[in-house]
């Protein structure tokens, strides 16, 4: 299964200036098989330590931060020969504070050792107080396949390779492939676990299934990892996601997870949702200046979840109604199309999205991207529904450089707008 997030690690790997370099990425993504996958492809030699129970090698780091005796003292309990053409990877340290502070040292005395270090947890251990080095890490975040790691996957690297370039001819000439193919997408979702099982099956009840089970785990990470005067605000906040998305206005409203609840009794708990990785959080800005950060409503944002599939796993979405497009599925077909756009910038771009509106206003732009010295707006559509009322609006009030609409229509150019069809959008 190739990620395209391997490429950036080649480069990291060759980088005049490397340092130690942080994965990102919530459970599941597959950041411990895309490690040892980049040792065994790039390395000679890789030595292997997660932390996750693992006292005997974590007391290694307690004593001081001196890094040619922590790698001797690895050397000697692990058996292994280490030098600077080996692969150190440091997996689940989010259990271990000192392996996260020696980076730092790493970077200082020993640079010439390459390192990756991950966990699952990690933003939430580093949020409630693990020191970070700052300024001393490489950092890369590695997110569920996007869609065209999952066409590749799906032996579909052709419609892969067309959809880079999403003005190719070949890409309209295929529009009813994407969809069909975009529609299995959204059930299946992008999680490796879950895509690699249904290429040896082709078994969507066992997706489902699947996706059931890792929802179940993440919920046991609650239990597990949160205190239990916040455990029922994070379930709260978690469970109300699909009826917050479903709404047409899909702004966060505190009024939907139970009655009177305000937004400072569950700050906490969407803060360790968004460190886990679990949630992506999506804010509204008051107007669409540059930079876009620094006109950002605070108290206004949108949720989206880490995954499509699982977001219709947890909204227990019927298979069946999705394939064959049903009205029940009708319904909901605008938050997954907007759950998957939001996907694709986050994975296969480097913008920060943003939404928009205007106090008043009726009208609502779906996303905002800073591109350059541009702020892009982009509508999303979920049918081939070409009417954009709000994007008009926004154009003729603020007139963008590009406005961008994207649906299930093949790619056109008008005269003030973009149509790139949703399986191209992450070519933007």
């Amino acid at each position: 299964m190739r990620r395209y997030i391997m490429d950036d690690l080649i480069k990291w790997k060759n980088k005049k200036n490397r340092k130690p370099l942080i994965l990102w990425g919530a459970r599941q993504v597959g950041k411990t098989w895309l490690m040892k996958e980049f040792g065994k492809t790039e390395f000679p030699n890789t030595v292997y330590i997660s932390f996750y129970n693992n006292r005997k090698i974590a007391d290694i780091f307690e004593q001081d931060y001196d890094t040619h005796r922590i790698i001797h003292a690895i050397e000697i309990e692990m058996h292994v020969a280490i030098d600077t053409n080996t692969l150190l990877i440091f997996d689940e340290v989010q259990t271990s504070p000192k392996v996260i502070e020696s980076l730092k040292y790493f970077e200082e005395e020993a640079k010439e050792y390459p390192i990756i270090a991950a966990g699952s947890l990690l933003g939430v251990a580093i949020h409630e107080g693990v020191s970070f080095p700052v300024g001393k890490v490489d950092e890369i975040h590695l997110y569920p396949l996007c869609f065209g790691e999952f066409l590749e996957a799906l032996d579909e690297t052709d419609l892969s390779i067309y959809i880079q370039n999403y003005k190719n001819d070949e890409i309209n000439s295929f529009a009813e492939k994407y969809k069909e193919l975009l529609k299995l997408y959204y059930i299946i979702g992008g999680m490796p676990g879950v895509v690699s099982d249904y290429i040896d099956d082709r078994d969507l009840n066992e997706v489902r299934e699947n996706q059931t089970l890792i929802l179940s785990q993440y919920e046991g990470d609650f239990g597990k990892h949160v205190k239990a005067t916040e455990l029922p605000r994070i379930r709260m906040v978690w469970n109300s996601l699909p009826m917050q998305l479903a709404k047409e206005n899909r702004k966060f409203f505190f009024g939907q997870i139970k009655k009177g609840a305000r937004s400072k009794d569950f700050e906490i708990a969407i803060q360790w949702l968004i460190d886990s990785g679990l949630v992506y959080k999506v804010n509204k800005v008051t107007k669409p200046g540059m930079p876009l950060k620094s006109y950002i409503d605070l108290a206004a944002f949108k949720l989206y979840m880490l995954d499509v599939g699982l977001l219709g796993a947890l909204s227990e979405l019927d298979i069946n109604s999705v394939i064959n497009g049903n009205s029940i599925f009708t319904e909901f077909k605008g938050a997954l199309t907007e759950q998957y756009v939001l996907q694709e910038i986050k994975s296969c771009t480097k913008y920060t999205p943003y939404y928009f509106s205007e106090d008043k206003s009726t009208y609502e732009v779906d996303f905002l991207i800073q591109k350059g010295g541009n702020i892009i707006p982009i509508e999303v559509k979920a049918e081939d529904n070409l009417k954009a009322k709000s994007l008009k609006f926004y154009h003729e009030k603020y007139s963008p450089a590009v406005s961008i609409r994207t649906s299930a229509a093949p790619y056109r150019s008008q005269e003030w707008l973009e149509n790139i069809p949703l399986w191209g959008i992450g070519g933007i």
